[in-house]
Formats: structure tokens, sequence, C-alpha cells
């Protein structure tokens, strides 16, 4: 009866505490406010959708997708994007520590069942005859020791540390997921960046290309015109000046041309050297930039991934708060032992060698001079670090969406003007050397209007080039088409 009353007095004990182990303690996570405007303050360019302000795209199917850059329609664009995924080292390098932490997830969540071991021994002693102290009386030729036992621990969760554990390694997962998705859409939008960087050298080296070939036949003219007294020496000089200037820009657009091919072999994972692209010059008259569609400062919170990492690991480290109070509380542990134990292999498995032992332990630091205080300040101060910074990744999406907004725009009538300032450098052009074949003006007012034509033209290529990245840079900062429901929900 007396052992009856103990075994109900263990199970009555575990039973009362597993009722508890439903209590947690420490704060509910509830996601912060963030800085927030009714409207974004700067307005598309005409040539994308919404121009008349931010709205929910209608209908649904022109949102941004996950391929934003076949946006752009570009075939090689979306060969070499499509390249990223399968062998980019930073992705991969990415993508294993989101398989890292969401094998801590089962790593955490062991401790929610028992842990189950054994550790069979067998063994013989004998004690010597002669042994000082020893009683002869007892001596025998020695003992077997054969022992199979199976030892059972578990820790009762009775204030919710194991669940916060739990819970906090999931949201890192999560956290770490979108970590995963932020490091892709960077990295394509750097691909596109550089693509339509080496694009635009390849416009610029036609340009020069086409301007050396002209400066080669007026060099040709004023050295006819100088040979038959018709121009003075000094003209040939600032001809030759003028073709040798055109020809060293030529090379150093070459030098920047090879820079971006490497950057883009590195993204797809391949060597320089075995990495080469045609030269396609992007088109000033008429660059195919994406349509757009707007969204609403709210929806941002959910498209930027980088805005969700911070989310996540504000809500990992509420519960690293709880986990922190949860060691005010006394620790509740069941344990128990049980198997089979003979003096030699005969008798081992006898079912009178049978033994078990059961029992709980309660645990509870009485002094720790403000260790556990300071652990639970440092899980608030590092709580309180989380919202700072999910605030300041909120307030820089907003940033860089207005500023790529204010560029686009910008940048539009940019292009407008300087393709007038362009047509007035050719015609200016025209008219010198007109006057210049017909002697009325001197050689320098022609080389003066080559170099302010060239340079029209020059900015042409250019402010095309800054439209197609501001296009990169705007969908990546409204989140290439992701949104926070894409993470997973049990990683």
């Amino acid at each position: 009866m007396r052992h009856s009353a103990q075994y109900g007095y263990v199970f009555l004990t575990v039973f009362l505490a597993l009722g508890l182990a439903g209590c947690r303690v420490g704060p509910q996570y509830a996601r912060p406010s963030a800085p927030l405007a009714p409207e974004f303050k700067e307005t598309l360019p005409s040539n994308f959708k919404s121009s008349d302000g931010w709205k929910v795209a209608q209908p649904s199917d022109a949102a941004l997708k996950g391929e934003w850059w076949k946006l752009f329609h570009d075939d090689e664009l979306n060969t070499l994007e499509g390249q990223i995924d399968p062998a980019n080292q930073t992705l991969k390098q990415a993508e294993a520590n989101f398989r890292a932490a969401r094998a801590a997830i089962r790593f955490f969540r062991a401790s929610q069942a028992p842990t189950i071991g054994t550790e069979p021994s067998i063994g013989a002693v004998r004690d010597s005859v002669n042994a000082p102290y020893f009683n002869k009386a007892v001596a025998n030729n020695g003992t077997g020791n054969f022992t199979l036992p199976i030892d059972l621990n578990y820790e009762i969760d009775l204030w919710g540390r194991i669940r916060r554990s739990v819970t906090q390694s999931r949201e890192q997962a999560q956290a770490s997921a979108a970590d995963l998705e932020t490091t892709r859409l960077s990295l394509h939008a750097e691909l596109a960046i550089d693509y339509f960087n080496l694009r635009s050298a390849d416009a610029q080296r036609k340009l020069l290309d086409d301007t050396v070939s002209a400066f080669r036949d007026a060099l040709q003219l004023t050295e006819d015109r100088y040979n038959g007294g018709a121009a003075p020496l000094s003209d040939v000089s600032q001809a030759r000046t003028q073709l040798q200037t055109a020809q060293v820009q030529a090379t150093d657009v070459d030098i920047a041309r090879a820079n971006f091919e490497h950057a883009i072999a590195i993204l797809t994972g391949k060597p320089p050297a075995q990495f080469t692209l045609p030269r396609i010059p992007v088109t000033v008259a008429g660059p195919l930039l994406p349509s757009i569609p707007g969204v609403l400062p709210s929806q941002l919170l959910e498209r930027r991934p980088d805005i969700a990492a911070e989310e996540r690991s504000m809500a990992a480290a509420n519960e690293q708060i709880g986990i922190a109070e949860a060691a005010f509380y006394p620790t509740l542990s069941l344990s128990a032992v049980a198997g089979f134990a003979g003096t030699s292999a005969i008798n081992w498995f006898d079912w009178p060698s049978r033994f078990f032992a059961v029992g709980t332990t309660v645990s509870q630091t009485v002094f720790d001079h403000g260790r556990r205080r300071a652990t639970s300040d440092i899980a608030v101060a590092g709580y309180d670090s989380t919202v700072a910074s999910y605030r300041q990744t909120t307030l820089t999406a907003f940033q860089q969406v207005e500023d790529n907004l204010n560029a686009l725009h910008g940048l539009e009538v940019e292009a407008g003007q300087q393709q007038a300032a362009t047509s007035s450098a050719q015609q200016s052009l025209d008219l010198f050397n007109t006057r210049y074949e017909g002697g009325v003006d001197t050689y320098l007012q022609v080389v003066t209007s080559q170099t302010a034509l060239l340079q029209n033209e020059r900015n042409d290529i250019d402010i095309t080039r800054r439209r197609l990245e501001a296009s990169v840079l705007l969908i990546k900062a409204l989140g290439g088409g992701w949104d926070s429901s894409q993470l997973p929900l049990q990683p």
C-alpha cells in the first residue's frame, strides 16, 4: 500500500504539472506601429501606370510578379536572370542559412518530448582476499554485473520556456526566409543594373566609333585644305587632337564595359574568362521602360522582404523576453529508469531481475546576484533594438520609393530637354562646318561644336541608362513582386 501511495503521489504531481503546462509567462507579441503616410509624395512619369497617383493596380494580373525583369521585354536579360537562382553562390549561401534556421526548429521542438536513453553494461568484480581490512568470511569467486537500464528525462514546460523557444526558432526561420528573398531580389536587381550599364557602354562605344569615323574624315579634309594652302597647320593639329581624344574615350568605355561583363559573369556563377556578351547598344530614341502598377504606402510593409525579416526578428526578440522571465520560476522535471540487472547472462532477463524508479524534481534558483534580472533586461533591450531597426527599415523603404519616383519623373523631363539640346548642338555643328568650308570661321569653332555635340549625345545615352536603372531600383524598392504571404508558415 505504501508503494501504491507513493506512485499515486508521483502521478498526481505529474498530472497537475501537465495541467499547469499551458501557462506562459512574458508578453504576448503584437506588431508595433510603423511610420506611414496616406500617400506617396512623388508621382510617376506619364509612361507609367497610375500616373495620377499611387493606387491599387487593377486588374490584379497587372501587379508585379516574381519574374519582374520580364517587364523590360529583353530576351537576353531574361536569359541571364534565369541563371542566378541555380548558380549564384551568394544566393546558395543564404539558402543554406535558411535551411540551418529551419533545422533549429526541430532542435528546440525536441525538448517538448522526453529524452530516452540506454547505457547497457557488463562487468565482473572479484575482491582480493588479501586486501587490507577485508573480511575473509565473505570472500567469493567474484560477482557478475549485467545491466540494461532505460533512462527517461522530461522537463515539464510549466511556464512556456520550451514553447517560446520553439516559437522563437520558427520566427527566426521566417526571418531567415525573408533574408533569402532580400538577397534574391538584390542579386536580380544588381544583374539588371549591370546589364543596362553594359548596354549603355555598347551605345557609347557605337557613338564614339561613329564619331571617330567622322573625325577622321574631318582630319582628312583639314589636311587637304592645309596642303592646298587654304588652312593653317593649327587646324590640322586641332582636328587630330579631336580624333585622338575620341579614341581615348572609346578605350575608356571598353574598360567600363569589361567590368560590367565580369560582374554579370560572377552573378550567373561563371568565371569571367568563360563568359561573353555580344555588343547590343541600348536604344536612346525609345527605351522600353516597364509599366509598373502603383501600390498604397500601407502595402509596402507587406511587399518588402527586408521589412518582413525585421518584423519576424521583433517577434523572435519578444519570445526571448518570455524565455528570460521563465527563469524566475521553478523548473519541474520527471525522471524514470527501468530495466534488467542480473549477476550473469543466465538470469539477466529473468522477471525477478527487473528494476525501476520514477520521481519528480523541482529546482529553483534562490540567489544569483541579479543574473536573471540582467538577462531579462538584456532581452527587453534587444526587443527595443529590433523595434527601432524595423521602423528605420520602413523609413528607408519609403525613402527609396520616393527617391526613384522623383528620379524617374525628373529624368523624363531631363530626357526631353537633353534631346532638344542635342538637336541644337547638331544644328550648330552643321552651321560652323559650312562656315569653315566657306572660309568664314576658323576651325576652332568647328572643334568646339564637335565637342558640344559629342557631349550631348553621350548625355542622351547616359540619361537613358539612368532611367532604366531607376526603373529597376523602383521595382526593387516595391519588393519585386514579393509579399509576406510567401513566408513559410511551418518551415
